[in-house]
C-alpha cells in the first residue's frame, strides 16, 4: 500500500471508530452501565464513612478514658496533699513534745545528745 492511501484509511477509520463510539457512550445501556458504577462508588463511600465515624468515636472513648484516668489521678494526689497538711499539725505536735523536754529515741540509731557527751567524756579521761 502506498502511504497516502494508508493514512486515508487510518483517518477514515478513527473517524468510524469515534462515530461509534459516541453512539454506544450514549446508548441506554451504557447509561446503566454508568448509572451502577456511579452507586457502586457512593456505596463505597458510604461504607467507608461508616468505618472512620466508628474509628472517631473508637477514639473519642479512648481520649476520654484518658481523661478519666488522669482526673482520678490528679484529685488522688489532692487528697494525698490534703492529708499531708493535716498530719503537719501533728508532726509539729512531736516536735514540741521533743523540745519540751521528753526525749525520744533518734530514728537513725544515732546516739543522744546525753550519750555523746558520756562517750567524749570518757575519751578525754
Amino acid at each position: 500500500m502506498k502511504a497516502g492511501t494508508r493514512g486515508g484509511l487510518l483517518v477514515g477509520a478513527g473517524f468510524l471508530l469515534g462515530t461509534v463510539g459516541v453512539k454506544a457512550l450514549t446508548s441506554a445501556t451504557a447509561k446503566k452501565c454508568y448509572v451502577q458504577g456511579v452507586a457502586k462508588g457512593l456505596q463505597a463511600k458510604c461504607a467507608y464513612e461508616n468505618i472512620v465515624e466508628q474509628a472517631k468515636a473508637q477514639v473519642d472513648d479512648i481520649v476520654a478514658e484518658a481523661n478519666y484516668l488522669n482526673l482520678s489521678k490528679e484529685s488522688a494526689s489532692a487528697a494525698q496533699d490534703a492529708e499531708g497538711v493535716q498530719a503537719a499539725p501533728a508532726v509539729q505536735d512531736a516536735d514540741a513534745a521533743v523540745a519540751g523536754g521528753a526525749q525520744a529515741a533518734p530514728a537513725t540509731g544515732a546516739p543522744s545528745e546525753k550519750g555523746a557527751k558520756k562517750a567524749s567524756g570518757k575519751a578525754a579521761k
